[in-house]
Parts: C-alpha cells; sequence; structure tokens
C-alpha cells in the first residue's frame, strides 16, 4: 500500500511538475497558487496554516508569483495589517493548467466504480489526513 501511495502521488504530481519547471517554479509555487485560487480573499496567515509552512518559507515564493503577475496581495478592509491573497487571471489560469492533467487522472481512476466505491476512496483519503489539524471544508462533489 505504500508503494501505491508513493508511486500515485509521484505520477499525480509529475504533470504539473513538467509545466512549472518550463517557468521556473516548484511545488511550493503550485501549492500557493492552487489554495489562492481555491479560496480567494485568504490571509496570509491562512495560508501559512493550510500549507503548515513558516512565514520565512513562504516569502520568497510568493513574492515571486506576485512578482509575475499570478496572485494580487490587498489589505485587510478592517485590518490594514492583514495581507489577503487573489489570484490575477493569469493566476487562475496557471492554476487550471496545474489542476485539469491532475483532474483528469482521478477521473480516469474513478472510472467505472460504482458512487459506494467513490465514496470509500474519498473516506480513506480523508482519514489519510493528519487529525491534528483542523480541515478545511471541501465540498463532497470535488475531485480535485
Amino acid at each position: 500500500m505504500i508503494e501505491l501511495l508513493f508511486f500515485a502521488y509521484r505520477d499525480f504530481i509529475s504533470d504539473p511538475d513538467d509545466i512549472l519547471e518550463t517557468i521556473g517554479y516548484g511545488r511550493a509555487h503550485h501549492r500557493v497558487v492552487h489554495f489562492v485560487n481555491r479560496q480567494p480573499g485568504m490571509t496570509v496567515a491562512d495560508l501559512l496554516a493550510t500549507l503548515r509552512i513558516t512565514k520565512q518559507s513562504l516569502a520568497r515564493v510568493l513574492k515571486e508569483l506576485i512578482d509575475a503577475g499570478y496572485i494580487r496581495q490587498m489589505t485587510g478592509p478592517a485590518d490594514r495589517r492583514q495581507r489577503r491573497l487573489y489570484p490575477t487571471l493569469a493566476g487562475r489560469e496557471l492554476s487550471l493548467a496545474l489542476s485539469a492533467p491532475q483532474s483528469q487522472r482521478i477521473a480516469a481512476a474513478l472510472e467505472g466504480l460504482s458512487d459506494d466505491q467513490k465514496l470509500a476512496v474519498r473516506r480513506f483519503l480523508a482519514a489519510m489526513r493528519s487529525r491534528d489539524t483542523a480541515a478545511t471544508p471541501e465540498k463532497e462533489s470535488d475531485t480535485a
């Protein structure tokens, strides 16, 4: 089972890795673009908590994405110290380009499974997540 998970993860990230390599980015950039696109307006603090990384780890990656025009940073409406993150059109397009092959891979893997089997896969993956974190809510219909 460990080997299956290892190889599934390796192949799952290979397509986005190839796309990112062409623009000089890596997996950290992918994660930031993904979560900012999924939760526009999230704060930097929210992103740090979601990714479980330090400010120092995020700073360079976020700066590169902002400078390249993939993410926009704005001050919070109530608290000007708060920094909210939004994808730009280029950021949304990059996120979609990175997730499209992953969504296709998931759809192909689930093809032919019954609804109960698909639910079992979803439950298994949810159970694999760490219990010591506040999980971000995910819609039941999401496949990516």
